[in-house]
């Protein structure tokens, strides 16, 4: 693990984010680590992890001071994001989709929205990001949610799915259409939606492959009414907040993906030392010790490169839209391609559940599709060369 080790050694952590990674181990290993095949199994929501992460207010990292935060660096939370989706990545984008439900709210909101609503999520608040509809994936455009103005209330009437939190979170970012605007793309607009709102409902929750105990639900809205005092800045402006806020949320998912490579990679060594045939360790084996080589090498390029995207980030660079998809295309086809080598390598054992490679690749394929599938992300990339 050398290797790896001298990227982390390079982190130059301040005195509080060490302190931040210290509680954040303990916890994993305490409570996160030990739930996590038994959430799987069973598929319950896991309050549990929740409550831990509550404990230690790691919402109130990507908040403002002014409404309970307490504001620490973007290459800090995503490696939370990474430590806990190592242990649980169902628990880890629970947390991840708090970031990216509110984290436009902190950018966008105006003051008094922050003041009503930041709090709850400094509390420990679970927030949702409503996006995607049946017939709007990957073009948003398509969404036929929409927002009708009533004096001073809006009312919404669509359907949302595949919302992570749907069913639990407490303030909704919610995407739709502003009825009034006849363009498809300048009509979108967003508002936050609070729990509780009559008309609101989930539909179902979803029976998944994998991230089995994190929520995943079809939302209905049926002439909900929403203050017009939750709508994020003006009507029409949805577009751009929503633009904006993939290329933050995008990182974090590709945090979260490396943490399911680097718990792929870790079995991989551990197995690789402990297991026997033809009386020598399997990792002395050449074609084993070549798989684990290029994996390695990999997964460092991986953490330089969202290390450089988080820099970009802390550095307050707007415009980072390439590198967030490069980040999400690598370390979800890397945590794929990890999870699949950890099966192989336990053999027999890794298609079983007596060991989390299964898991691991189970949960490992979600991350080529959500967030912009992978072919969208090698799209914008490559038409980026095209030339004027």
């Amino acid at each position: 693990m050398q290797l790896l080790e001298q990227i982390n050694a390079a982190r130059k952590w301040n005195d509080d984010e060490r302190a931040v990674i210290d509680q954040v181990e303990r916890m994993v290993e305490k409570v996160i680590r030990p739930n996590a095949a038994a959430y799987d199994e069973s598929g319950d929501f896991p309050w549990a992890n929740v409550e831990a992460i509550n404990e230690l207010g790691l919402n109130t990292i990507f908040l403002p001071e002014a409404y309970g935060g307490m504001p620490m660096s973007y290459a800090l939370y995503l490696e939370v994001v990474s430590m806990i989706s190592e242990a649980c990545a169902s628990t880890g984008i629970i947390y991840a989709t708090n970031f990216h439900g509110m984290k436009p709210l902190v950018e966008f909101g105006d003051d008094a929205q922050r003041e009503r609503l930041l709090p709850r999520i400094a509390a420990g608040g679970l927030g949702a990001l409503a996006i995607t509809e049946p017939s709007a994936g990957s073009d948003a455009t398509a969404m036929k949610t929409s927002f009708s103005p009533d004096g001073d209330e809006l009312v919404v009437n669509g359907s949302k799915i595949f919302i992570s939190n749907g069913d639990v979170a407490d303030l909704y970012l919610l995407f739709g259409k502003w009825s009034q605007i006849e363009d498809p793309k300048k009509a979108i607009s967003a508002l936050i939606l609070e729990k509780g709102a009559e008309g609101f409902g989930v539909v179902s929750k979803e029976r998944k492959m994998g991230h089995n105990a994190s929520s995943t639900c079809t939302l209905s809205f049926d002439n909900v009414r929403v203050p017009r005092a939750n709508l994020l800045k003006e009507p029409g402006d949805g577009l751009s907040i929503l633009l904006a806020s993939l290329n933050h949320s995008r990182p974090s998912v590709a945090a979260h993906a490396r943490g399911i490579a680097r718990a792929a990679f870790r079995d991989m060594v551990s197995y690789g030392n402990d297991r026997v045939q033809s009386g020598r360790k399997i990792l002395d084996f050449q074609g084993n010790q070549f798989t684990l080589a290029d994996l390695a090498c990999e997964l460092a390029m991986l953490e330089t490169w969202i290390d450089h995207v988080a820099s970009l980030v802390d550095s307050k660079v707007s415009d980072i839209g390439l590198a967030a998809s490069v980040a999400k295309l690598r370390a979800s086809d890397l945590a794929m391609k990890m999870a699949i080598e950890c099966v192989q390598m336990h053999g027999g054992y890794g298609y079983c559940r007596d060991y989390r490679a299964e898991r691991l690749m189970r949960d490992a394929k979600i991350t080529q599709i959500w967030e912009g599938t992978n072919q969208i992300h090698r799209q914008l990339i490559g038409r980026s060369f095209r030339t004027k």
